[in-house]
Order: C-alpha cells, then structure tokens, then sequence
C-alpha cells in the first residue's frame, strides 16, 4: 500500500498529466482548423477502455508511457481513399503552415501546462528563496578586506535592495576591480563598506570552469518567503518557465559535446524514484517537479529527430521550401533511422536507471 501511495500513483498522475496536456495541444489545435480527429489516446498498445463520443474514439492503452492523436488522412495511403467530402479534413490536405501549427502544438502545451504550474504555485505559496545573511567569510577575500563578517545580512548594493542571495551574485557578477558600496545590517547597527570584487575561476552546473567575479562569502543557507501578488507571480512564472527551458536546452547541447556523461541520463524508473521520494515528503512537492518534467517532455519532442514531433516539423519545413513533400521513400528512411534513435535512447535510459537501483 505504501509502495502504492507515494510511488506507482504518484508516478501515473504526474505522467499522465503531462501525456494527456501534450496530446490535448495536437488535439485542439487540430480541430479548430477543423482536421477530422479519429482517436485520442493516453497510452500505447492494446486498449484497456474507451468511448467514442462524436467522431472521436477517447481511449486509455496498457502502455502508459506515452499517447497519440490520430488524425484523418495522416498516412500517404489514406488520402486517396477519402470521399471529396470528408478530404478536406484530412490531415494532410492541410496547408503546410497548419500543419506545423497542429504538430507543434503537443510541445507547446507541455510549456503551457509547466508556466500555469509556476504561476499557479508562486500565487498560492509566494517564492522561498536563500536570504541574504552571510554565512561565512573566505580569509584574504575582498569581503574580509572590506569588513564584512559572518552573520552581516547584505541589505543594498551600488543603492539597489537586495531581498535574495541570487540578487548579491547577479550584482557582483561583471564587476571585477569595480568598488562597490554594500550596505550591511549587523545587529542593531546599518553599515556601508566599499568591496573591490576579484577575478576569479569557478565551476558552473556542468562542471566547466568559467571565469566570475567573486567578493568571497558564502551563503548562510537560510530561507525566507517572499509574497508574490498575481501580476508578480505570472512574471516570476515567465521568469522560471525561460530558466528552465534555457538550461534543459544546454543540457541537450552539453550532452552532444559530451561535457555531461550520458550516464547521468534518466528515465521513468528515474522519474518514478523521484516522484515517490517527493510524494513522502509533501504531494505539493510534485508541482513543480511535474513543471520541469513537463519542459523537458516538450523539448525532447522537438528534436529534430523522425517520429518525434521535431522531425515532422523538419520534414514539413522542407515541403514548405520545396513546394511538395519529401518522397515517401526518403521518410521512410529517416523514420527508421529516427526509431532506431529513439530506441536506443530508450536502452540506455532504462540502463542508467536500473544501474542506479543497485548503487
């Protein structure tokens, strides 16, 4: 039961929330331009249920690691067998640019879906965020020159207030050998001391040494809760979604230049742990956890990969320049290529995960 509540639940809500959002995007998108939807599916493989409501057969499948949208006419050979008045709903009689719209919408819904949750969040909890009460001072730094000292809480710097520990780093950040005013409460008193920030080398999220200016504190490792009004947390909701989509896209990018270990690569069994180990802890948890899965759900299909989302684009794109469509042939093969991509991800996704079961 337990195993039941806090992980194989938790694991089948969160995924199908975010198959289910994705899928919804080709789905809406596809019938306000009108293109005749034949089935909608969370799932894979056999059917477990299903009802079909108007035109559309709504079903959930055994495999639930994914979903489709299946569309009149998606297929070369279904076209021609279409009656002139049920063609002109037909998927591929479409423009090409409506196309591209209907496919794009599954990974553009999983953005969605990730900034309604960041929104959603932010409104009813406000932003944690590391205060900016120092914890330590590194010896011979330019803070300890200065006279900062453990405990100092940063109030200002160059006259801007300061409510977080990220702001003291974005301030400091570029100002090598610039004396900057920071103004400190310490105790009962107010104090401003002038800091010359130094060159120094340190290492980023991905292991890579880069060049930063550094005053020489660190942290205190204490939070505080900032209120958000609703015109605040739609912007810190915009501002989250960006840095998320930014450092998953790097991810990818660092992936291919191998500057991150292909080791390091998870997948639902991965998520499963991570779901569960959130879960306990507290179900509020998952929001933004889901959030970030989400991105990365709708990222991942937009590589430029055949069979994924990213690969019809391309496809469509090259019908757009070219004035007709690649040869059957040719997408033939570059879906087989595309499958055979995606099947070896999925190996060594599900190689990583069950190595990590037994660390």
């Amino acid at each position: 039961m337990h195993f039941f509540i806090y992980y194989f639940f938790p694991f089948i809500v969160v995924l199908g929330i975010l198959i289910f959002f994705h899928e919804l995007g080709h789905f809406l998108v596809a019938k306000f331009f009108n293109v005749k939807v034949l089935k909608f599916s969370l799932g894979f493989g056999f059917k477990l249920i299903g009802k079909k409501v108007g035109e559309t057969e709504y079903v959930i499948s055994t495999v639930p690691l994914g979903g489709y949208v299946k569309m009149l006419g998606e297929n070369d050979d279904e076209s021609e067998e279409l009656a002139p008045e049920e063609a002109e709903r037909s998927f591929n009689n479409q423009k090409v640019i409506t196309r591209i719209a209907i496919v794009a919408a599954g990974p553009i819904f999983n953005m969605l879906l990730a900034l309604f949750l960041f929104i959603g969040l932010y409104i009813v909890s406000g932003n944690y965020v590391l205060t900016s009460e120092i914890g330590q001072v590194r010896a011979g730094s330019p803070a300890q020159k200065a006279g900062l000292m453990k405990g100092d809480v940063i109030l200002t710097v160059q006259g801007n207030q300061v409510e977080s520990w990220s702001m003291i780093k974005k301030a400091v950040k570029d100002q090598v050998g610039v004396p900057l005013i920071v103004t400190i409460q310490r105790e009962e008193q107010v104090l401003s001391l002038t800091v010359i920030p130094e060159a120094a080398v340190e290492k980023n999220i991905f292991g890579e040494e880069i060049k930063s200016a550094l005053i020489g504190i660190v942290s205190s490792g204490k939070t505080k809760k900032l209120d958000l009004g609703p015109w605040q947390a739609v912007k810190e909701g915009f501002r989250k979604t960006g840095e998320v989509v930014e450092l998953t896209c790097l991810t990818v990018v660092k992936l291919f230049q191998r500057v991150i270990p292909i080791k390091t690569i998870g997948g639902p069994i991965l998520i499963g742990q991570m779901t569960g180990q959130l879960a306990q802890e507290s179900f509020v948890y998952l929001i933004p956890f889901m959030a970030v899965i989400s991105i990365n759900l709708g990222i991942l299909n937009l590589l430029p990969v055949p069979i994924l989302d990213g690969g019809v684009i391309i496809f469509l794109l090259i019908e757009l320049i070219l004035g007709k469509p690649l040869s059957f042939k040719k997408r033939e093969v570059a879906q087989k290529v595309g499958l055979f991509l995606l099947i070896f991800l999925m190996v060594v996704v599900f190689y990583n995960d069950i190595n990590r079961l037994f660390e």
